[in-house]
């Protein structure tokens, strides 16, 4: 397993739409160790592969508390089928997106459907933060940033103070 590099913004790959897994084989199998071991490494609540530079529809999450068991979820060409009218706003932030949280309104709840590694078709339905933390990782998969959900003024001001962060050489 290995630690992969976690692309950030502006890169372009993160404003790019994912395609579809044909089929889980051994490749497909070997990028999700890697995502999970990355994500874990990172640490996140969930990773899309496009985050790692593969523009696959990949995602994986673990929203347990420290002191639990990991409980990965991985998804296959997720797809969300229902959300709750409820909405949360809580505070939300991304790996690809360094040195910046918001606060973000997104459904309290969701369905979703997918295929699992062994190829078998799965339905998760999911509240509170893993549905928040499913649904950032569906919105990667499909080119869209959290901070393009944020209000024109504060996506903006990010923009900036990144694009500055960026000229003057920080990796970050």
């Amino acid at each position: 397993m290995s630690i992969l590099e976690i692309i950030q913004f502006p890169h372009p790959l993160l404003k790019t739409k994912t395609l579809p897994v044909e089929g889980v084989n051994a490749a497909v199998e070997r990028l999700v160790r890697d995502m999970i071991e990355t994500m874990y490494h990172a640490p996140g609540s969930g990773l899309a592969a496009n985050q790692v530079g593969v523009g696959k529809q990949i995602m994986v999450a673990d929203v347990s508390k420290a002191e639990e068991e990991p409980n990965t979820i991985v998804i296959v060409n997720p797809q969300i089928v229902s959300v709750s009218e409820e909405t949360i706003i809580a505070n939300e932030g991304c790996l690809s997106v360094p040195d910046f949280n918001a606060e973000l309104s997104r459904p309290a709840q969701v369905t979703v459907v997918g295929k699992n590694l062994a190829g078998e078709e799965v339905e998760i339905e999911a509240d509170g933060w893993l549905a928040r933390v499913i649904q950032h990782e569906i919105d990667h998969l499909n080119g869209i940033l959290y901070i393009d959900r944020l209000g024109r003024l504060k996506r903006q001001g990010y923009i900036r103070k990144r694009k500055k962060a960026l000229a003057s050489g920080e990796k970050k």
